[in-house]
């Protein structure tokens, strides 16, 4: 059962995110928060294992609620629920360490499937308006850019793997891309990730776009 605490200071949004987790068998709802700093405490105190996280929210927003909760716990998983003219902050939930983010008009089936991946480990990177918000927030003002040097400890099959996954594809579209198996390409992304001393997929598509590795469009 994957165990689920949602953050969001309206009450009917929540409770609408909770109807589409408890319908389903594997998923439940153990919290829910109408604030970042409640999304924290409860965190701590529950230890869900997705926090569905929104963007803007008194006391403390959304993206620092995912910085303080990832500082205590680097193996927490949280998805950032957002619209389109929020993106602008979604760079900095990615940086904070959100496992990924989803529209908050997503259909119930994509909610729950998302939900399904983060717990997994996994980053919501593989729909097409994800890839679509990728290139927008990328294009906004940047932040520092990387040094491209932080790449080189990475082998040619790896920095290749990598940019596949910056694309947005899943383990299985990058395994029939390279004709190899899927665990080999999540063999390939674990060590990718070990090498850069990253938290999860986002963080390494936020890391390529940021050393110039991979272009928006490229």
């Amino acid at each position: 059962m994957i165990r689920v605490l949602i953050a969001d200071d309206q009450t009917l949004v929540r409770a609408g995110f909770r109807m589409v987790v408890e319908a389903r068998d594997d998923l439940t709802v153990v919290g829910e928060a109408g604030d970042g700093a409640e999304a924290v405490a409860l965190a701590a105190e529950l230890h869900p294992d997705v926090v569905l996280m929104d963007v803007r929210m008194p006391a403390m927003d959304g993206i620092e609620a995912t910085r303080r909760i990832t500082a205590l716990d680097a193996a927490a998983h949280i998805l950032i629920l957002t619209t389109f003219d929020l993106d602008q902050y979604v760079y900095e939930a990615l940086r904070a360490g959100a496992g990924g983010f989803l529209l908050k008009d997503a259909p119930p089936e994509e909610l729950a499937a998302a939900i399904r991946a983060v717990a997994a480990g996994d980053s919501l990177l593989a729909p097409s308006v994800t890839r679509r918000l990728i290139e927008r927030f990328v294009a906004l003002p940047a932040p520092p850019t990387a040094d491209p040097a932080v790449l080189s400890d990475l082998s040619a099959r790896e920095a290749e793997v990598l940019r596949l996954v910056a694309r947005g594809l899943s383990n299985q579209q990058i395994a029939d891309e390279l004709v190899v198996s899927p665990a080999t390409v999540k063999s390939h992304v674990a060590r990718l990730l070990m090498k850069l001393g990253l938290h999860d997929r986002t963080q390494a598509v936020v890391l390529a776009y940021e050393t110039g590795f991979v272009t928006p469009g490229g």
